[in-house]
């Protein structure tokens, strides 16, 4: 699929908003015990892209969405700054859980629970990790260790959870428990005091409000109505999620780290030492080189991804490939504008050191590099069997 003249413009006005509205608020004061926006700050920016006609730009009047190479550059344009996927409802877990529900959704689960989400009214968080204590599901979901039973009309779901992103303050929760008939997926309001927050931790990335809370469920009644789809198919539909939010995360973050290069080089040309620009001096000169290199390979890399996710492919495989090579190369990016800056590079002057911190984190996030190289090299022996006989 092509790219619209339509998604091009609404880039372009996605960009000037980060850039002239949203930069700005990255010294705001406004933020929680680890340095992520509150809630206040989010829905002041917020109502800021609504009045500026770029909240929840990817998702169209009607509810249609634009294809993945559309999205793609919309949501690079809302990564140039931390706060721009908060500001613009571009942001994770969100953007996936939209996603979901508008593929999986009933008429009346996307009334109820999607469309405060496309307003921006609400957040959402996704229940799927358990606590490896606990020998629950991380990279492995079929490690859930969380069950579900029916009782009358209800579904009564038990278990533990953790690194449950946006979990503190969301309104709306997608819970993954296990049933007889396998995985099962269920709509519920957030807050309800079936599940209850045992902490939340302090970690390495601050750019997520609600940052990523262990939580204990504990007897949660769910109406049978608000299951997501059939019972038993939660691994299918987390799929569907999964894919296209690794790729999501690629776009926002290569927003990011495009930002990181333009103050490192902005930094490179501006300073002096030994008698020139740093820029200057070789070391210097290859390192933002070697950036501008990364950065086209990756916006390379997300375009094949989205492509064959247009083509209304699965594209597993793909995302996987996309979340390595994507993943690796911005933190190659991060890394260097760091080193290009020195001693500024390390502070909170800027942004660099925080991008820094949030591409190490997405090297986690969505399933670690190795884990995604693990299961590309299951299917090339798979495709080896198959065609070997």
């Amino acid at each position: 699929m092509t790219i619209s003249d339509r998604a091009r413009a609404i880039a372009e006005k996605v960009e000037a908003f980060v850039r002239e509205q949203v930069i700005p608020y990255e010294g705001d004061p406004r933020r929680d015990h680890h340095g992520a926006p509150t809630d206040e700050l989010v829905m002041e920016m917020r109502e800021k892209a609504r009045a500026a006609g770029v909240l929840t730009p990817h998702i169209l009047e009607g509810g249609s969405h634009l294809n993945q190479r559309e999205t793609a550059i919309v949501l690079i344009a809302s990564g140039l700054s931390p706060l721009g996927p908060l500001a613009c409802n571009t942001m994770a877990p969100d953007e996936g859980n939209m996603y979901l529900l508008g593929k999986v959704g009933s008429t009346g689960l996307k009334q109820r629970f999607l469309e405060p989400l496309v307003a921006g009214r609400t957040r959402s968080a996704f229940f799927m990790t358990e606590p490896a204590e606990d020998g629950g599901a991380g990279s492995d979901p079929s490690m859930m260790q969380t069950t579900c039973r029916m009782d009358g009309n209800h579904w009564v779901v038990n278990g533990r959870k953790c690194f449950i992103t946006g979990a503190e303050g969301a309104g709306v929760g997608i819970v993954m428990a296990k049933a007889e008939e396998g995985a099962c997926l269920f709509l519920v309001d957030l807050p309800d005091p079936a599940i209850r927050i045992e902490h939340v931790p302090n970690t390495i990335d601050s750019s997520m409000p609600g940052g990523h809370a262990t939580v204990i469920i504990d007897n949660l009644r769910v109406p049978a109505d608000q299951m997501l789809g059939e019972a038993g198919e939660g691994f299918k539909y987390a799929q569907i999620r999964l894919s296209p939010a690794r790729l999501s995360h690629c776009m926002r973050w290569l927003g990011a780290c495009i930002r990181a290069n333009e103050i490192a080089t902005d930094y490179a040309n501006r300073r002096h030492a030994f008698g020139k620009p740093l820029v200057d001096h070789e070391g210097v000169g290859f390192m933002l080189a070697e950036n501008l290199i990364d950065i086209k390979q990756a916006e390379l890399m997300i375009d094949w991804c989205a492509g064959v996710l247009d083509t209304g492919s699965l594209g597993t495989a793909e995302s996987s490939m996309a979340k390595v090579a994507v993943s690796e190369a911005l933190m190659r990016v991060a890394d260097r504008c760091v080193q290009v800056m020195g001693g500024t590079g390390v502070t909170d002057k800027t942004i660099v050191e925080q991008v820094f911190r949030e591409v190490r984190a997405f090297r986690i996030y969505d399933g670690p590099t190795e884990v995604h190289k693990w299961s590309l090299a299951k299917k090339i022996k798979r495709d080896w069997k198959s065609a070997h006989g």
